[in-house]
């Protein structure tokens, strides 16, 4: 098929969800509720089909060499799947951000105007391996409104394509039209370039995935798009930082899963604690068969533990600074002061999410007023910067730009504002 066989075709798609989006927009909250509690009991009745065509992903995908980490996020077995349910039944519970009054007042002539939160549109979501993004967008897309074209990637389409045949049956057996959650994942990569290009169509587009897939997206889309984030994560243990905290702060921000955007990748070390702190973070580290890159003091210091794998340590270089690894492997530095440990993490940062370990209230407060990131955690793993354990049910992606929306995006970044204004014959002298 020719591109603009698929173009078309794509655009065609996109105005189906536009014409079912505008009737969305109407819904009352309770259908809409109703709509996505019988969406999660379809999921978990069908849970066992879709973890049977995630399991042919997964073998395919192992086969072809996918690394453990995209493995991790490929899974969606029937534990995942029950888990993205019990998800949009967490959406279908909140508020309805649509129709809300952001604020209101009446002109001195009597025209009352109000700033009410509307639907944004038709979102294009491009994504890989990452089934369970499929069931986040389509939940908060429905509650809030909007209609969802998407790409999910080579690596996950039987998932996809089994969940959004589920999505499908429970949208129509509501009486709603099941172009309102579509994929384009039949024309391959070009369905991808597609949507970039569909500007007057898709409204918005939000890439999810490695730095390579999202930087694409915002350098060839004539869509708007939501910048959302690779993961360059810090974690910064200042000169009062307790180790007690450190430790198992760093272990659960590295290991618990190092395939996702929010696992830390980077330790930065304040010089007056790496002597007595770097050898118990790194003895912890390594037992968990984390590689270390560490600059030369860190190095040094690392080296001259009695006991290590000479193999899990190796000097940093330049590229390791700014490297997202998704793996278990972590750049260790050591800084003279504060102010440099906030220099570095802003120049290198992806603007996701960093933590500090301190219990120094002016350190803390510095620090999280100088690093220009998303979200900054004291004294908490990183893990935390995530849309489910924010409170929203799911998320559409963490925003690492500053409009429209930044961090975790729920019902409420999914929303843009509409002015309306309330007369009884006024006209502009």
């Amino acid at each position: 098929m020719e591109f603009q066989e698929i173009f078309d075709q794509v655009c065609a798609r996109a105005d189906a969800a536009a014409a079912a989006q505008s009737a969305l927009a109407l819904a009352t909250t309770d259908a809409k509720n109703a709509l996505l509690l019988a969406i999660a009991d379809a999921l978990d009745a069908n849970a066992g089909v879709i973890a049977e065509a995630n399991a042919v992903d997964m073998r395919e995908s192992r086969a072809n060499g996918m690394d453990e980490g995209k493995l991790d996020r490929l899974k969606f077995d029937e534990d995942r799947i029950r888990a993205a349910a019990g998800g949009v039944r967490h959406v279908a519970s909140l508020p309805d951000q649509v129709g809300q009054i952001v604020r209101g007042y009446t002109l001195p002539n009597g025209l009352r105007l109000t700033q009410t939160r509307v639907p944004l549109g038709v979102i294009g979501m491009i994504y890989e391996a990452r089934p369970n993004v499929t069931v986040d967008v389509a939940s908060l897309c429905l509650k809030s409104g909007n209609a969802a074209i998407l790409r999910g990637g080579h690596a996950a389409e039987r998932t996809n394509a089994a969940t959004l045949g589920v999505i499908g049956k429970a949208l129509r057996e509501q009486g709603f039209d099941d172009a309102l959650v579509q994929s384009v994942d039949d024309f391959g990569r070009d369905g991808a370039t597609a949507m970039m290009q569909a500007r007057g169509h898709i409204d918005v587009l939000v890439p999810r995935g490695g730095r390579g897939l999202i930087q694409a997206v915002v350098a060839n889309s004539k869509v708007p798009v939501i910048e959302t984030g690779a993961g360059n994560v810090h974690i910064y243990m200042d000169r009062a930082g307790d180790a007690a905290k450190a430790v198992p702060i760093i272990l659960n921000a590295k290991t618990q899963r190092v395939g996702v955007c929010n696992a830390a990748e980077k330790l930065i070390v304040h010089r007056d604690v790496a002597e007595r702190f770097l050898p118990l973070a790194a003895a912890a580290l390594m037992d968990a068969g984390v590689e270390l890159h560490a600059d030369e003091r860190a190095y040094a210091i690392i080296d001259a533990l009695p006991e290590h794998d000479p193999k899990l340590l190796v000097h940093a270089v330049d590229e390791d600074w700014d490297t997202e690894y998704l793996a278990l492997t972590m750049g260790v530095k050591v800084v003279d002061s504060l102010d440099e440990a906030i220099e570095h993490i802003n120049r290198h940062s992806t603007g996701h999410t960093e933590s500090i370990i301190s219990e120094d209230y002016a350190a803390i407060e510095e620090f999280t007023g100088r690093i220009d990131s998303a979200v900054v955690m004291v004294n908490a793993s990183t893990r935390f910067t995530d849309g489910g354990v924010f409170g929203f049910g799911a998320e559409l992606g963490i925003s690492t730009q500053k409009m429209h929306a930044r961090g975790p995006m729920g019902l409420t970044e999914m929303t843009t504002t509409k002015w309306i204004g309330y007369g009884q014959g006024q006209v502009r002298a």
